[in-house]
């Protein structure tokens, strides 16, 4: 397959972008008054907020939740909430503390799309994927007429000519806002159809992979499994351009200055703190503070696996829960709480990425992030996924 980008027929809202834009909703997983106050900023607004579930809330009702999602994704059509813009990418430009951060909102096809381990394909996930955190994303997915995504899947563009090229064009700006609740500023412009056509080309390489996805992995690998169930509906003739075999994703140069690879750090919830300080640092020499561990672990995939090994092996003994906690301030606030403890991990070496996926391999799963909490993807761009 030599080209697995689609030019999408992109929506956007009408009005007022900052309240419908609301954060990756992976994020502040722990952190419930987090989204509270995001549920206050918005109100009665039309907001994105209707259209996900966020982490948080997993397991709390999840039938009911998905079922709201689709009615306002039904209500959001008919009433005119969104417009629908000719088929073309987005050029977004994000700009936070880690600089301005520049991507495409271009639709991938999921035929070229693995998150198996050893199966080579032009898109490949970064990390392994979970599959006890797949079936409520899937059921969703598969109740939804509409998405809007937070991946980011990264192309590699060492002398970034892709974007170079694209900021010389006249383009459209279609949005330019502060992203609330400290989210930075972004800045979108429409990225016409016969100037996508030669982009698509140009952000194919022949590597291995050629795309991978580094955030939003079990995302990507839920519209995969939905892809599978409804194209075993279809007539040949219909998979070809069927909308749910595509996902809308946001592509970002791997080489762009802005993107800073961050640990995601483990935060032990509902045991005892104490001991389970006590229990790592017997495995793995650690630096300790409070109870934050700072183990003498390699950056990347070989601490994070070490890690995770040391505290699974200590739950299956003892109880307790693990959590993915992105920021290092965020873990120190968390591991202060009572009955919790924080393991810090070093950021991966960004040099390495691609070389780490050759073949079909995967870091292990939660093992980096592109930027701070706050500097995740927000929703904003949508793609109808139904012919309904």
């Amino acid at each position: 397959m030599r080209n697995c980008i689609r030019i999408p027929r992109i929506l956007l809202p009408k009005k007022d972008f900052r309240h419908w834009s609301v954060i990756a909703c992976d994020q502040y997983t722990s952190d419930r008054e987090y989204w509270q106050n995001v549920e206050r900023e918005v109100g009665n607004r039309p907001s994105s907020l209707r259209f996900i579930l966020p982490e948080i809330y997993l397991g709390e009702n999840d039938e009911e939740r998905i079922a709201e999602i689709r009615e306002n994704m039904h209500t959001a059509m008919v009433e005119g909430w969104m417009e629908k813009l000719d088929r073309g990418f987005v050029l977004t430009e994000r700009t936070t503390a880690s600089g301005i951060r520049r991507g495409l909102i271009v639709a991938i096809d999921l035929e070229a799309y693995s998150c198996r381990p050893g199966e080579v394909t032009p898109i490949r996930s970064s990390e392994e994927v979970v599959p006890d955190r797949l079936p409520a994303r899937i059921a969703l997915r598969r109740e939804s007429t509409l998405e809007f995504p937070h991946a980011i899947v990264f192309y590699k563009d060492k002398k970034d000519r892709v974007m170079k090229d694209l900021l010389k064009e006249d383009l459209e700006k279609l949005y330019d806002f502060d992203l609330m609740s400290g989210g930075g500023h972004l800045k979108g412009y429409f990225v016409p159809e016969f100037i996508a056509a030669d982009v698509a080309q140009d952000l194919y390489s022949r590597g291995d992979p050629c795309f991978a996805v580094a955030d939003g992995n079990h995302s990507i690998a839920a519209a995969k499994a939905f892809w599978e169930e409804k194209k075993s509906e279809l007539p040949e003739r219909e998979r070809r351009l069927h909308p749910a075999r595509f996902a809308l994703v946001e592509a970002v140069n791997l080489y762009d200055p802005s993107v800073v690879f961050h640990p995601i750090h483990r935060l032990v919830k509902e045991t005892d703190a104490e001991a389970f300080c006590s229990y790592f640092a017997s495995q793995v020499r650690c630096k300790r503070e409070g109870t934050v561990l700072i183990p003498d672990l390699p950056a990347g995939a070989e601490g994070a696996q070490r890690t995770d090994e040391i505290a699974e092996r200590y739950i299956r003994a003892n109880g307790g829960k693990i959590d993915y906690i992105h920021g290092d301030e965020e873990l120190r606030r968390l591991a202060s709480e009572e009955d919790c403890a924080g393991v810090l991990l070093k950021a991966p070496d960004k040099d390495k990425f691609f070389a780490q996926l050759k073949g079909g391999k995967n870091f292990p799963k939660k093992t980096f992030s592109i930027g701070e909490a706050a500097e995740k993807r927000y929703y904003l761009e949508g793609r109808e996924i139904s012919y309904d």
